[in-house]
């Protein structure tokens, strides 16, 4: 378990769902045992698997104890407040900023700040850009995809860095280099940020570990109250939509962008990977600028926002912060250059013997075989066939290979049970059923099951007429067991269990029909056996009295004679 990077897995608590792996852009999970864990080096940290895992077995590195080593160490604190604030902690200006005050930090600033001098950097730079397609800077997660997996798209990327980094700056410059700055917002990438340009940006929390902090500390984050702290140096204008769709085409329109140049939004980081998969860089004869958000919907939407938030106060919420009346910027007085956190993830190429090979593996042979189910994961089948040559993935992930697996196994097991077994459902269709089991029920079923093996859709009900006894398993859910019931000539001992509640149950059924018979057979011989025996004594009993007094006889004639002389 790796806790130094900004996702990771609590291996005992993962149950081998996949749902993560399904919904990974990047794919950057490997599942080994049934567990999923992060690959650090392929995550661009969008945090999809956190939000998504059903068992809370991926958890977000919690940075609050490194915050309050910075705080107690004597070292002021400035805390760098996203502008989905707005929006997510929903609380006024004052009373945001006075429990950060209480928390310990010196002063409390907006990262919209440094989101209004990046817009006006931007606008700058597309003014006199030459025609072609270019990407805003301001999301680390995009960033970092290009960076690892489009490398070629690099130059394409507004050459400044993110508002939060260049908000820290701002406040460096101004309070001096030696303050620390904190940013607070929804983002578990922006923890990344700050592990790479740690300089500038000392440590990152998302608002879900702040709600923690502020509860821990006994601080009503709704209800506590209002004070006369606000935002410092300054309150922000338009970098205050920041967050939501458009919301720094906005900015940059209000801070000196030409009307020429074509702005176009998009949101969601799966969006984003397919823009870049269809760009074709010839094709553009035009100066287009492409805000990219990792979130769908906007930063107001983030992963960690510390509890269910509606997108519609969200969005109203920050809006109410725009505050138009405060001049644009114009001229970017703050600018940070553009600096790539993320390697190149590596790529592994296998040949198409390797893949066939690892295909086999789950039991496609052919290219029928390759339903492409997404089951996995994975996109096509192919893909998961590369995912188990890097060892990132398990045969045990593609489904349709583990049900034919399973159904082979009951399928040897049915066939090796000498009694009748049948697994039907609520609607007394026959499942699955056993060659004993047709033997029992007759000639004609026994026929059947040569045509429709395993006699899949009859109905059980009229091959043994014990419908009421059927029924009942699915009513009451407890196992019925039925000795010596008569069927037709023969006696059958039956026995009905449930498999799944409602939907499912089993039967097993033996004929004990030449068992009764040979139980009769043998009451006979022992009886009989038993009366010749009884007559036997009886002779024995009746010849040995007669010994028995012809001995007293002459025993006594004998002791007469040898005896004293009788007068």
């Amino acid at each position: 378990m790796k806790t130094n990077y900004p996702i990771y897995t609590i291996k005992q608590e993962c149950q081998d769902c996949y749902k993560c792996v399904r919904v990974c852009p990047v794919k950057a999970i490997r599942v080994e045992g049934g567990h999923a864990a992060v690959i650090s080096e392929n995550c661009v940290a969008c945090g999809m698997c956190y939000q998504v895992c059903p068992t809370h077995a991926k958890h977000v590195r919690n940075d609050i104890e490194k915050v309050k080593n910075l705080i107690s160490g004597g070292a002021k604190v400035y805390a760098s407040l996203a502008p989905s604030w707005a929006g997510i902690l929903d609380c006024s200006v004052s009373r945001v900023a006075g429990m950060l005050k209480k928390l310990g930090f010196a002063g409390v600033s907006e990262t919209a700040l440094g989101a209004q001098q990046v817009s006006a950097a931007c606008a700058e730079f597309l003014n006199s850009a030459k025609p072609g397609v270019y990407f805003s800077s301001a999301c680390p997660v995009c960033v970092d995809y290009i960076s690892r997996y489009k490398p070629e798209f690099k130059k394409f990327i507004v050459p400044y860095s993110s508002p939060a980094l260049t908000h820290a700056e701002l406040l460096k410059q101004t309070y001096g280099p030696d303050i620390k700055v904190v940013f607070i917002g929804p983002c578990i990438a922006k923890k990344n940020e700050s592990d790479t340009q740690e300089d500038l940006i000392s440590a990152a929390i998302t608002f879900e570990e702040l709600k923690k902090w502020l509860f821990e500390e006994g601080i009503d984050l709704l209800n506590s109250p209002q004070g006369e702290e606000g935002f410092v140096p300054e309150k922000s204008s338009d970098g205050a939509v920041y967050p939501l769709e458009g919301g720094m085409l906005r900015s940059m329109r209000r801070n000196g962008l030409k009307e020429d140049v074509n702005l176009i939004t998009v949101t969601g980081l799966k969006n984003f990977c397919r823009t870049l998969d269809s760009l074709k860089e010839q094709s553009v004869d035009r100066v287009c600028f492409v805000e990219t958000l990792a979130c769908p919907g906007g930063c107001i939407k983030g992963p960690c926002p510390g509890g269910e938030v509606s997108a519609l106060n969200a969005f109203l919420g920050v809006e109410k912060q725009f505050d138009s009346s405060i001049p644009p910027v114009m001229t970017a007085k703050y600018k940070v250059p553009l600096a790539f956190g993320g390697d190149e993830a590596p790529e592994k190429k296998f040949t198409e013997d390797e893949i066939l090979s690892a295909l086999a593996k789950v039991g496609k042979f052919t290219v029928d075989d390759e339903i492409n189910c997404d089951g996995c994961g994975y996109n096509t089948c192919r893909n998961f066939a590369h995912a188990l040559l890097e060892g990132k993935a398990e045969p045990a992930m593609c489904v349709s290979y583990m049900r034919k697996r399973a159904s082979r196994k009951s399928n040897a097991i049915l066939r090796c049970i000498p009694s009748g077994v049948v697994i039907f459902n609520s609607e007394l269709e026959i499942i699955e059923s056993n060659l004993p089991f047709a033997k029992i029920a007759g000639q004609d079923i026994e026929e059947l099951y040569e045509q429709i093996p395993g006699l899949k859709g009859a109905a059980l009900g009229k091959i043994l007429p014990f419908e009421m006894i059927f029924r009942r398993i699915f009513k009451d859910g407890k196992e019925i067991h039925k000795e010596r019931t008569p069927f037709g000539k023969k006696l059958l001992d039956m026995t009905v269990f449930p498999i799944e509640e409602g939907q499912t149950a089993g039967l097993i059924v033996q004929d004990v029909t030449k068992n009764e018979l040979h139980r009769e057979i043998i009451a006979q011989k022992a009886q009989e056996v038993l009366r010749k025996n009884v007559l036997a004594v009886q002779e024995v009993a009746g010849r040995l009295g007669e010994n028995i007094a012809e001995t007293e006889i002459i025993l006594n004639y004998i002791t007469e004679g040898f005896g004293p002389e009788k007068k």
